[in-house]
């Protein structure tokens, strides 16, 4: 079979080397049905996108936003030039190492991981993809997780440095890794011949469309569960809260004034919508905004980054994907819109206190009674850890597996009998 346009050998190898397969399929095709049979990816129907599964009907869980990602990023990467089952792949399996309850989880299992380097939900995506999801071994017997194609895991490297590495966060924010020490290994092995610290263009359009679904979709959510009335997005007392935490926790340099300017641009569009009462009309208005919201965004980075580079094909490092400051600065009005009036809503705290209670109970007796505990596998990964913060690793992982229901299931059973 003809390989993809703008890809040659070294993309496609795996660390792990396989045997031939059978002709019909090209090898970024088998990487993205990798992914969807994934356990790690149907568990994310199970994890917390803004609001919790299960709260709701009509919500995103991981999984359904996973999904969101990678229809938005495969039409942008498409219109560029490259594969389009690459960076699907990469679409699907970007938040496979998020742990239970979003974000508050992450936070939690940061602080407690510590003494082995701490936790980051990307770095955490590419040990399940190499380590943790079992599908290859390595000729020693040792989980080459799915062994993705070398083009594949690079477009799933969101972050392509260490922890040591990373750039400053924001006052209110972590820093952002995508790799741990003991996954520095495969991690030099997937970025040979790629430029230091930069992402492939693939990545690009993966981190891209997740902050487009994320911003677009999590605010349709808030509209919906009543949250986020459109109209008070004129307001200038809302529009100085979304600034201020949009500066605390994504970009401390954004201007009052242009994140003024984009919200005025939204709200003047003809499909903005000026309410909600949960009518089949409504609905429609709302999801003909998303639509449109989505369309927007894409169509001006696609035509910003093929008039810098010309048609393509553009893959990997041929390009960089180009996203005008209007179009970022109007994502960001929206990202700041959902965190405000759902993530750091007055009204889900004592809920966010008792998810940290549960991950920081959790994360207590494991350590004291594992490997008894954990599932076979990392009861495994336990007994032939060489030091305690090797095992404490383990314990991280099998905590970051676990869905939000396992989570408290996991606490009713072992914290609370």
């Amino acid at each position: 079979m003809r390989a993809p346009a703008g890809y040659d050998a070294p993309d496609f190898a795996r660390f792990a080397p396989e045997a031939a397969k059978r002709e019909g399929r090209t090898a970024f095709e088998r990487d993205r049905a990798r992914v969807v049979h994934s356990a790690a990816l149907r568990r994310l129907a199970f994890k917390t996108q803004v609001v919790g599964p299960g709260s709701d009907d009509f919500v995103r869980n991981r999984l359904t936003h996973s999904l969101e990602v990678a229809q938005v990023g495969r039409e942008l990467g498409k219109a560029l030039g490259c594969d389009p089952d690459v960076v699907d792949a990469a679409c699907l399996a970007h938040d496979l190492g998020h742990p239970p309850f979003g974000h508050n989880g992450e936070s939690v299992l940061d602080a407690v991981a510590e003494p082995c380097g701490g936790f980051e939900g990307n770095a955490q995506t590419l040990r399940v993809l190499t380590r943790l999801e079992p599908k290859v071994a390595d000729g020693q017997g040792r989980s080459a997780g799915l062994n993705l194609t070398r083009a594949s895991l690079d477009a799933a490297t969101k972050y392509p440095w260490s922890r040591s590495e990373a750039p400053v966060a924001a006052a209110g924010g972590t820093a952002k890794f995508g790799v741990y020490g003991d996954d520095a290994g495969v991690f030099g092995w997937l970025r040979e011949g790629a430029p230091s610290r930069r992402r492939c263009l693939e990545a690009q359009v993966m981190d891209f469309a997740d902050d487009v679904a994320y911003s677009v979709h999590d605010v349709e959510d808030a509209v919906v569960a009543g949250r986020v009335d459109p109209v008070r997005l004129g307001d200038s007392e809302v529009r100085g809260r979304v600034g201020a935490l949009v500066r605390d926790w994504y970009d401390p340099g954004l201007e009052q004034a242009r994140l003024d300017d984009a919200f005025a641009r939204l709200t003047a569009l003809p499909w903005w919508v000026g309410g909600y009462d949960g009518s089949r009309a409504a609905a429609a208005a709302l999801k003909d905004l998303t639509s449109q919201l989505i369309g927007r965004f894409c169509a001006a980075v696609e035509h910003a980054t093929h008039d810098a580079y010309g048609r393509g094909p553009l893959t990997r490092y041929a390009a960089e994907l180009v996203v005008p400051a209007e179009v970022r600065d109007e994502v960001l009005a929206l990202k700041g819109v959902a965190a405000v009036f759902v993530m750091v809503a007055d009204d889900r705290r004592e809920e966010y206190e008792r998810q940290r209670e549960v991950l920081a109970d959790l994360m207590d007796v494991l350590v004291a009674r594992a490997p008894t505990v954990l599932e076979p596998a990392f009861a495994g990964d336990w007994r032939q850890a060489t030091d305690d913060a090797a095992r404490l690793r383990v314990v991280v992982d099998q905590v970051a597996s676990l869905t939000d229901g396992s989570a408290l299931d996991w606490h009713r059973r072992l914290c609370r009998p």
